[in-house]
């Protein structure tokens, strides 16, 4: 019960920080969108249409990425892990693809120029956007801390994006303001570039996470040594660490004394299992206990 209390615990916080996110990009929209399209703006109307996306982004944790807190299931025996680093891959695939547009669009600036007319109005969108954007990064970072989330972790991000882009849209209207209007799209530009940078980031992870890719060679002697310092435990082969979603799975063959009767194996391997789930980002392991000695390994594994 205390398991499904802490589950149905992550699922609600997941919820609460989307809907977070969610709220904070419609506030968003309507601020820059209201104030762009008044005063002819286009640096707020294309910052209020990233917003739409990230919006759409939002939606797509919100509603999708709770699943990965459903329990195993007849069509999801192993769990729903991998629905969390999918929805994260979507949001990091949607901000590289904004980026782009924003990058195509400050050299359409810099080439044709703008044309927007300056008011207080549009400072003033623009900065109760940076506010509203900060806050709800500072929300879905606290909440995040417990529950590592990478769709959540790339929410976050697209909230420090959110952020960047209104400021160099603030550079642009300050530009207007002092009669160098071509600050707008060079601002843009270079934004556009640090989004590109993080979207690509974002899905690489979690690319890693959804192809069963293996962790650093780190974690894998953490492991060994974990296995290692059993003192029933006199060899290792066969070892195999891959991510499952954003956990790690564990496969191992560990060698013992082939005359200790079976229930002491059997607690041997239990202890084994115990102490490999105990690591950090390990969420499960299958240990198979080999009688020491045969020598049929396909991969020993020796001592440093």
């Amino acid at each position: 019960m205390a398991e499904d209390g802490a589950t149905d615990g992550g699922r609600n916080g997941f919820a609460r920080a989307s809907w977070v996110n969610v709220l904070g990009n419609v506030a968003k929209i309507v601020a820059e969108g209201a104030a762009g399209y008044a005063f002819g703006s286009v640096a707020l109307l294309a910052d209020a249409a990233h917003s739409v996306a990230d919006l759409v982004a939002s939606v797509v944790v919100l509603v999708w990425g709770r699943s990965a807190f459903d329990e195993p299931d007849e069509t999801h025996p192993h769990g729903h892990d991998r629905i969390e680093p999918l929805t994260a891959l979507f949001v990091g695939a949607v901000i590289a693809l904004l980026g782009l547009n924003l990058l195509y669009r400050s050299l359409e600036g810099i080439i044709s120029g703008t044309n927007v007319e300056f008011s207080p109005l549009l400072l003033a969108a623009l900065v109760l956007s940076i506010v509203d954007m900060y806050l709800v990064y500072r929300y879905t970072v606290r909440v995040n801390e417990r529950l590592e989330s990478t769709a959540l972790t790339a929410l976050a991000v697209d909230c420090l994006n959110d952020i960047y882009t209104s400021i160099a849209a603030i550079v642009g209207v300050l530009g207007v303001l002092v009669g160098v209007p071509l600050l707008d799209p060079i601002a843009g530009g270079l934004v556009s570039l640090l989004v590109v940078y993080q979207g690509v980031e974002i899905g690489k992870e979690n690319v890693e996470y959804l192809i069963g890719a293996a962790p650093g060679s780190e974690k894998r002697a953490e492991i060994t040594r974990a296995l290692r310092c059993h003192p029933a435990v006199q060899g290792i082969h066969d070892l195999t660490v891959f991510y499952d979603g954003t956990v790690l799975e564990v496969e191992v063959h560990a060698e013992v004394d082939g005359d200790i009767p079976f229930r002491e194996a059997h607690d041997v391997e239990s202890e084994l299992v115990t102490r490999l789930r105990g690591i950090d980002d390990v969420g499960d392991a299958h240990v198979h206990l080999d009688p020491s000695g045969i020598g049929e390994w396909k991969e020993s594994i020796d001592d440093d």
